[in-house]
């Protein structure tokens, strides 16, 4: 077998470069040992798949980590890999590169983003689910139990970052706004990712509307401040 992966023909390699600095404080769950950063993942993600988990590009390559099916069988994956939840997805990029360090993505390359292997490349010690939870490719968790300590985030507005948000959009500022939202009982809970999916998009629009803002899905500057200033949003 050869590459297990291959960049996508109409991404183009700039778009290597994120909307976002990606800082290590986005992380809420830090990776075991050695592993990658939730920065490297999340630039890995978008220059293979444009950060896309369902993508199928008719080609053989599959979901955000463009497994192909015998890598993804390599590593325990079942069914497709763009079928499989992202935290699935996540766990078994974590487990190839446990496996086999950056080599299968054409992505890792100097050529594209020079992502450096560290001490758990090629380990082959393989991981637990609970290992590649800081990857969070959602971000987003079911509702916790009762008494369980939630993070909300700053108390006091954050100065908006002059940049509107929309779906597929990862940030430093995203984090912020996304643990604000668990302050109001919205049916989950947010890790805080600083990626905007669906359950981000959900507490936009919800916010949005209980506000009287445009409900557009974009993360702009009204939204930002109904966040902690506005009216809460309804679930």
């Amino acid at each position: 077998m050869g590459r297990g992966w291959r960049v996508l023909p109409r991404i183009k390699r700039g778009a290597v470069v994120l909307v976002v600095a990606l800082a290590a404080s986005v992380v809420t769950a830090l990776p075991a040992a050695s592993d990658p950063t939730w920065e490297q993942w999340a630039r890995l993600r978008m220059c293979e798949s444009s950060d896309r988990y369902d993508i199928n590009t008719g080609t053989g390559y599959y979901g955000a980590y463009q497994f192909d099916l015998p890598t993804w069988r390599s590593v325990g994956g079942t069914g497709k890999p763009h079928q499989a939840s992202p935290a699935e997805q996540d766990y078994r990029a974590l487990y190839l590169y446990r496996m086999r360090g950056w080599q299968p993505w054409e992505c890792a390359n100097k050529h594209f983003l020079n992502l450096r292997e560290d001490a758990d490349a090629r380990s082959k010690v393989v991981p637990s689910y609970e290992d590649a939870a800081y990857i969070g490719g959602e971000g987003e968790l079911p509702p916790l139990p009762d008494g369980t300590d939630v993070d909300t985030g700053p108390a006091e507005m954050p100065p908006w970052p002059g940049v509107v948000y929309a779906y597929g959009d990862c940030a430093v500022p995203l984090k912020d706004f996304q643990l604000r939202m668990n302050v109001f009982d919205l049916g989950y809970t947010f890790t805080g990712s600083g990626c905007y999916r669906d359950q981000t998009k959900r507490a936009v629009l919800a916010l949005q509307r209980a506000n009287g803002i445009n409900d557009s899905g974009r993360l702009g500057p009204k939204t930002w401040r109904a966040a902690w200033e506005g009216k809460p949003p309804r679930p």
